[in-house]
């Protein structure tokens, strides 16, 4: 996660060099190998990278949902404590091909979930159907698996604002991960070989295996400082602080599929839904 380099860009947090200006323009990725996941159905944010998803029990007429951390807002991050739910807003998506080439774009007027709370994640609920992307683009959405991801599997991020993949494994999952005023439950640790760069906040993370997103990656250790902005740090159970200098993470998913019901739409009163909701 990174501060924006200019106060209006407030949701520029963790692509803001790009946003900027600073940064080349985005290079396609090289051919990793069999297995590594495409760059089909990821999206670019003006400031960030993200996925269209598709949830466990989501038909083709359902409006698709886009994917990507709440620190990527246009609107600004979420405070500490802070849930984003059915807001109003205009924000549109690069939706990718396979070997990384622009299809088009696709609209939201709707961020149907967002929070830098427990996780740290955006959810926008576009204006197409999953149905009229896959006829319009010719792309079928990534599915987000149900199931809490597994250590040791491979895993690639991947970054459709820098056409870019990741690959690395699942190295373990950290109880507590804090940053500055922010605390993340469960989050995945990576290992090493995933050094992930502003741009890549929002990114998918794909198992390998199954193809499906496992989790959003959202933050790395840039200096080796304890628990501070662009400093996350992990807490066990006891309490214990262990700051890992470089190492990058991601934000567990499997918990969406249970908050959205028919329609894709937000129900935090559904049975098994454990996100975050709004102060009442």
């Amino acid at each position: 996660m990174r501060k924006p380099l200019v106060s209006t860009l407030a949701a520029a947090l963790f692509g803001a060099a790009a946003l900027a200006g600073i940064a080349a323009a985005p290079a396609v990725a090289a051919d990793h190998g069999k297995g590594t996941p495409s760059f089909e159905g990821t999206v670019a944010l003006s400031n960030c990278s993200g996925s269209v998803v598709k949830l466990k029990h989501s038909k083709p007429s359902d409006p698709a949902l886009v994917l990507s951390n709440g620190h990527c807002l246009q609107e600004g991050m979420p405070g500490a404590g802070e849930v984003v739910v059915d807001k109003k807003t205009s924000r549109d998506f690069t939706l990718l091909n396979a070997d990384g080439s622009d299809a088009g774009k696709i609209h939201s007027d709707k961020i149907a979930y967002a929070t830098m709370t427990d996780t740290d994640i955006s959810l926008y609920e576009t204006t197409s159907t999953y149905k009229e992307i896959k006829k319009k683009y010719g792309i079928d959405a990534l599915k987000l698996d149900a199931k809490h991801p597994r250590q040791g599997r491979d895993i690639t991020v991947v970054s459709g604002y820098w056409k870019e993949t990741f690959s690395c494994a699942v190295d373990g999952f950290a109880h507590r991960l804090k940053e500055a005023d922010w605390t993340w439950k469960d989050s995945i640790r990576y290992t090493m070989a995933c050094q992930t760069k502003g741009g890549t906040s929002g990114s998918p993370v794909i198992d390998d295996r199954t193809g499906k997103v496992v989790g959003v990656n959202n933050t790395h250790n840039e200096d080796g400082e304890r628990c501070t902005l662009n400093n996350p740090c992990e807490v066990d159970k006891s309490g214990k602080v262990t700051v890992r200098y470089l190492n990058a993470y991601g934000q567990q998913t499997y918990l969406i599929n249970s908050c959205f019901g028919r329609g894709n739409q937000l129900d935090l009163d559904a049975r098994r839904c454990a996100l975050p909701e709004p102060a009442k």
